[in-house]
C-alpha cells in the first residue's frame, strides 16, 4: 500500500478503471463527483491518495482530503470488484484512518451492504445520509412563475451564477466555495449542455437556479474480452438552488419542473437527484412532484 501525494498518469488512468468497473457493477459511482473531476484533471490542491497495486493495476484506492479543519478529514475508498471479500478495504480504511485521525469522515456511496460489513467491523458511526430519489417523467407539466426562466448563458452568467451558489451552499463542503475555475472544469465536461441548465430571474438579478445533466446512453466496452454494453439513460436534478430571500415563492418548483420537463423533451422516461435527509423543504418539494428514494449515500466518522 501506497500514500501519495500526487499519481502517476498510469496510476490515475488505473484508478479511473478501478472506479468505472465499480460503478458499472453496483450502480452508482463509489467515488464523489467532485473527486472524479479532481482526478480526472489533474488532483487537488491538498488531496492525497492511498493505492494497493497488483500486476501493475490499482485494486483499491482511497481519496483523502485533510483540507476541512471543522468538520474532519473525509474519506472515500473502492476496491476492484475482483478483489472484494479479501480484506482490501478494512485495510485501505484502517490505513486512512491512522493518516487522517480520530475526526476522520468516510463516505460510502449507495450504502452498500459490503461497506455497512466493514463499517460495522471498524466500529464507525453512522452520521447521516443523502437521499437517492427517482421518479418517472411520464408528461410535461406546465409551470406560471412571474419570473422569468431562461437558460444559462456560459460566459455572462458565470459570476452572478458562483456569487448565488456560493451563498445559498455556504455550509456545504463539495458545493459552497466554488471559484470559475470550478465552474469551467464542469462546463468542460462532455455532459454539459447549456440548454439543460436553468436560471431564474428578478428584474436581472439571478434568484434561483435548476442545472440538470443526463447520464448512459451511451455504449462503450472494457478491455479484455467482456461484451459491449450500453446504460439505459436517465435525467439528474444536478444542482437545485433559490436565493434564501425568494424563499416561498414556488421558484424551487418552478425551476425543478422545467428542469424535469427539458429532460422529458430528450426522450428520457426517468430522472434522479440526491438530497440530504435533513433538508426537509427539498424532502417536501420532491415528493410532492412524485419522486420516492430508492438508495442512499451515508456519511461515517470514527467514534470519539
Amino acid at each position: 500500500m501506497q500514500h501519495l501525494n500526487h499519481l502517476s498518469q498510469s496510476q490515475q488512468e488505473s484508478v479511473l478503471e478501478l472506479i468505472k468497473a465499480a460503478a458499472d457493477l453496483d450502480g452508482v459511482p463509489p467515488i464523489a463527483e467532485h473527486v472524479l473531476l479532481h482526478l480526472r484533471h489533474g488532483g487537488d490542491k491538498a488531496d492525497s491518495h492511498l493505492v494497493m497495486e497488483k500486476d501493475g493495476q490499482v485494486i483499491a484506492y482511497a481519496h483523502l482530503d485533510k483540507t476541512d479543519l471543522v468538520a474532519g478529514p473525509s474519506v472515500e475508498a473502492v476496491v476492484h470488484p475482483k478483489y472484494r471479500g479479501q480484506g482490501f478495504g478494512t485495510q485501505l480504511l484502517k490505513e486512512a484512518i491512522t493518516i487522517c485521525g480520530d475526526k476522520t469522515r468516510i463516505w460510502s456511496h449507495g450504502d452498500l451492504s459490503q461497506a455497512q460489513s466493514i463499517a460495522t467491523s471498524l466500529k464507525l458511526e453512522r452520521l447521516w445520509a443523502n437521499l437517492q430519489m427517482s421518479k418517472q417523467l411520464l408528461a410535461i407539466e406546465e409551470i406560471t412563475s412571474k419570473y422569468l426562466i431562461r437558460s444559462f448563458l456560459p460566459g455572462i452568467d458565470d459570476e452572478a451564477f458562483l456569487e448565488l451558489n456560493n451563498k445559498v451552499f455556504a455550509d456545504h463542503p463539495d458545493q459552497g466555495g466554488w471559484s470559475g475555475d470550478d465552474l469551467r472544469v464542469r462546463v468542460n465536461e462532455e455532459w454539459f449542455d447549456e440548454k439543460g441548465f436553468f436560471v431564474c430571474e428578478d428584474k436581472g438579478k439571478l434568484i434561483g437556479f435548476c442545472w440538470t445533466k443526463i447520464h448512459g446512453a451511451q455504449t462503450h466496452s472494457h478491455e479484455g474480452n467482456e461484451a459491449d454494453h450500453g446504460h439505459e439513460a436517465i435525467g439528474e436534478i444536478y444542482v437545485l438552488a433559490v436565493d434564501p430571500s425568494y424563499k416561498g415563492k414556488g421558484i424551487g418548483k418552478d425551476l425543478t419542473i422545467t428542469g424535469l420537463n427539458y429532460l422529458k423533451y430528450q426522450g428520457l422516461g426517468s430522472a434522479m437527484l440526491y438530497v440530504g435527509v435533513e433538508n426537509k423543504p427539498a424532502l417536501n418539494l420532491y415528493t410532492s412532484l412524485g419522486f420516492s428514494d430508492f438508495g442512499s449515500d451515508v456519511m461515517y466518522r470514527v467514534r470519539g
